[in-house]
């Protein structure tokens, strides 16, 4: 904010409290409950005016607190994600695939961005004509279809032609692999932050 728009928010505060001590004056309210409620008004357009002067940094603090218990993409000048980890102990983003949002754990475990049926088929990857591939997941050998997404958009960095591999095994549970992340300049977790950069 300027400091002519500063001098504008103090002249007009000035003038509303002008107006309620003129009203309090007006009405013939002892002098001691009139200074009372005057304290009352002044603390009450103090609180107001700080408030509306901050509302920037006061959203801020907001978001910062938002990321900081549920997780969620905070994203930073450069090219670089920051992705706080969520109470479960992962990293969950949602990211944009086909241009459609979709929610990913990113688990650098993973070979391969996988999908689940059901993701595939809303965002508009087909499987593949080829045979099935056998992959081994945490939970054992599953069988999966390979295709491919136009693109993959975690905030700012877009990646594009990304082999998928797609899967009812999965559940509804939607993976960002290493092929993913080895395409990044570099990833790494600092504390409880996973930061990626283009």
């Amino acid at each position: 904010m300027s400091d002519g728009d500063q001098a504008v928010h103090v002249l007009y505060l000035l003038g509303v409290l002008v107006l309620v001590g003129s009203a309090l004056v007006v009405r013939r309210i002892p002098l001691a409950q009139g200074l009372k409620m005057l304290a009352g008004w002044v603390l009450i357009f103090a609180a107001a005016f700080i408030i509306f002067t901050m509302k920037d940094e006061f959203l801020a603090l907001g978001n910062r607190l938002l990321l900081e218990t549920r997780g969620g993409v905070e994203q930073t000048a450069g090219g670089e994600i920051r992705i706080r980890q969520a109470p479960d102990g992962h990293f969950w983003v949602t990211a944009e695939v086909n241009g459609e949002p979709v929610r990913f754990l990113i688990d650098s475990g993973a070979t391969t961005t996988s999908l689940s049926r059901e993701t595939a088929d809303r965002v508009g990857i087909a499987p593949g004509t080829g045979f099935q591939a056998m992959v081994r997941t945490a939970n054992g050998i599953v069988m999966v279809d390979r295709g491919r997404a136009d693109t993959l958009k975690v905030g700012t960095i877009e990646r594009r032609d990304v082999g998928v591999h797609i899967s009812d095994a999965f559940g509804d549970m939607n993976v960002i692999g290493m092929n993913f992340l080895s395409s990044l300049s570099s990833w790494s977790v600092e504390g409880r932050t996973l930061v990626m950069r283009s």
